[in-house]
């Protein structure tokens, strides 16, 4: 890896009322590296702004919300390096995290996009080693974190992908709003580019949830995408039933008893159990709620 960092790798994050937590990303980040920030019509994209200015970092800020995949493909537009690393804007890196990436990524040619190690603020694990758009066969054991080797899917919190690989699948889905988008770009890097892996070593601390604010509507807005996503991903991917699963799955989260003690719950399990519904013959999960 004789190449400078700056000259191999870009950093892309997704802002939407963000502007409290995405400093830390930025401080994080080592001086001279590229850095998109591409906001989604935040109501403190003034904030994020100014801190995208304080640390060197370019800012796009989308007059509405726009979606996560279609943002990370407008940020992927900016830059021109090998690599691109997209990073939720509640994650930090180590201070060896893009080393240990490029050194991983040189050292597996053969694989399209990897994966860091996942660190929660209590210091415990994130691994995804399953996916709802492939068979349980293909779902990994838990031991499956604590060394290196290749993955079925990528999280998209913190994904490296080469440039190349990216523009050949056409980037993330922008007929995806937000949630599976990630697996998606997963099977299609797989399917045409080769392996994804997961690089132990390559750290990131994620405050899993905190990259948007916490509150009934923004519950009720993810489990809306998340429902339309869900239904939209399996049948792209030819998952058989996929529609009637995802209603059955709606259905008992919507009869949760823990629905009766928490509001963000009760909106949650509603608007997934509405998506879906409203899911039945669409073509894309872009819909917007009915609030809207």
């Amino acid at each position: 890896m004789d190449q400078p960092l700056n000259s191999r790798i870009s950093i892309i994050t997704v802002t939407y009322n963000s502007s409290v937590i995405v400093e830390n990303l930025l401080r994080s980040i080592p001086s001279g590296v590229p850095v998109v920030l591409v906001d989604n019509a935040s109501r403190d994209a003034e904030a994020t702004r100014a801190l995208a200015a304080e640390h060197g970092a370019r800012f796009l800020a989308n007059s509405e919300n726009l979606g996560f995949g279609r943002a990370c493909n407008q940020g992927a537009e900016q830059v021109g390096t090998e690599f691109l690393f997209f990073l939720n804007p509640d994650a930090e890196l180590f201070p060896d995290t893009l080393e240990h990436l490029l050194a991983a990524a040189d050292s597996h040619p053969e694989a399209s996009a990897f994966n860091t190690r996942i660190v929660k603020g209590d210091g415990s694990l994130f691994f995804k080693r399953r996916s709802k758009l492939i068979p349980k066969s293909l779902w990994l054991g838990r031991s499956a974190a604590k060394q290196d080797g290749e993955v079925p899917v990528l999280n998209g919190g913190a994904l490296l992908v080469r440039r190349a690989a990216f523009e050949q699948v056409g980037g993330f889905d922008p007929a995806i709003f937000l949630f599976h988008e990630d697996d998606d770009l997963s099977l299609r890097l797989k399917a045409k580019c080769g392996p994804l892996r997961y690089v132990y070593d390559a750290q990131v601390r994620h405050l899993l949830g905190h990259s948007t604010e916490r509150s009934s509507r923004t519950a009720a807005l993810k489990a809306w995408y998340m429902g339309q996503s869900r239904v939209y991903a399996a049948r792209k991917h030819d998952q058989p039933f996929g529609f009637s699963r995802a209603l059955a799955e709606a259905g008992l989260q919507l009869v949760s008893p823990l629905n009766l003690i928490s509001a963000r719950k009760r909106a949650k399990a509603w608007y997934y159990f509405r998506a879906i519904l409203s899911s039945r013959g669409k073509q894309s999960a872009d819909r917007q709620p009915p609030w809207v």
